[in-house]
């Protein structure tokens, strides 16, 4: 991910570029991730790796997502604490408040849905709900970073597309997933779901 850890930006505490008021440089920061993604996913299928996964947590879970929608190569995408729409992420999230007040006084909702659009995973419902992708969506009931509401759309835009997602629903906020006992429903929710079996005659694991 890009302004994150090692690829932080030199005095920034967190990866405050990645997501920003600045809506170029959000939408240069998110196509970045999502490039990277396929340079590894290509990387690994020329090392021999037939199966790929990609698993995205929070922001990073709108990334797997988009990897998950562009690339056929993978088979499997786990989202952690995902919704549709980034914009109304940003505009509804307690953790966004801040980028929502510098973005107000400039842009309305709607404008800001329709810039940050190729993010928002719902406009892509039919590509990831294609047969050869199984789709593990983990959420939080009581989220207030990615609101429950966001998470339910997506749900709702995959199965109209004709999508069978696995989901995983935990009566917990977006930080205590990373709690006990959470974690560890989370995990083993994830573990299931990574271990590859035959979906269909023929196909080797």
């Amino acid at each position: 991910m890009p302004y994150h850890f090692e690829r932080n930006r030199p005095g920034s505490l967190h990866a405050d570029y990645m997501l920003s008021a600045n809506l170029g440089r959000t939408i240069q920061a998110v196509r970045q991730a999502v490039c990277d993604g396929g340079k590894l996913i290509r990387w690994l299928k020329s090392e021999g790796y037939r199966e790929i996964s990609v698993l995205g947590m929070s922001l990073g879970s709108w990334v797997a997502g988009l990897i998950a929608a562009h690339d056929p190569n993978v088979s499997k995408a786990s989202l952690f604490l995902t919704g549709g729409s980034l914009a109304d992420m940003v505009w509804t999230g307690r953790a966004t408040r801040s980028i929502r007040r510098s973005l107000e006084s400039e842009i309305e909702l709607a404008d800001l849905r329709r810039a940050w659009g190729p993010f928002n995973l719902e406009n892509y419902a039919h590509r990831l709900a294609r047969p050869d992708l199984d789709i593990q969506i983990v959420l939080a009931k009581r989220d207030t970073v990615v609101m429950p509401e966001l998470s339910e759309s997506l749900l709702r835009s995959l199965k109209n597309a004709g999508g069978r997602p696995q989901v995983l629903k935990l009566n917990c906020g977006h930080y205590s997933l990373g709690k006990l006992p959470y974690i560890l429903y989370a995990g083993l929710s994830l573990k299931r779901f990574l271990s590859w079996v035959d979906r269909a005659p023929g196909r080797r694991k």
